[in-house]
């Protein structure tokens, strides 16, 4: 699925729009700073996918600090079977200058 921008994530999570929101940070970035995203490490997104086996249909987002880690999770999600991964471009870091610019 196509990736989506900082503005276009802005826009779900206000409208409130049912996704599933993933933030591949480590814990402790995730503490510093987070959009609200469910909290799986890229180092444990293996190990824990029966968290999010019912979603293999449903729209995810993947998020990090920069778009990175989220592109390979995208990757990783979608070698599993899930259909609807969608990275954030520019992670977090995005997001917080977009906010800070308007």
């Amino acid at each position: 699925m196509e990736d989506i921008t900082v503005t276009e994530l802005k826009k779900k999570l206000e409208d409130k729009e049912d996704f599933v929101f993933i933030d591949v940070r480590e814990e402790w970035e995730y503490e510093e700073d987070n959009l609200g995203a469910l909290n799986i490490p890229m180092g444990q997104l293996a190990h824990q996918l029966d968290e999010i086996k019912d979603f293999k249909n449903k729209e995810i987002v993947m998020q990090c600090r920069s778009g990175a880690r989220s592109g390979n999770a995208k990757r990783f999600l979608e070698s599993q079977g899930y259909t609807k991964v969608r990275n954030l471009l520019g992670g977090i870091i995005a997001y917080r200058e977009m906010e800070e610019n308007e």
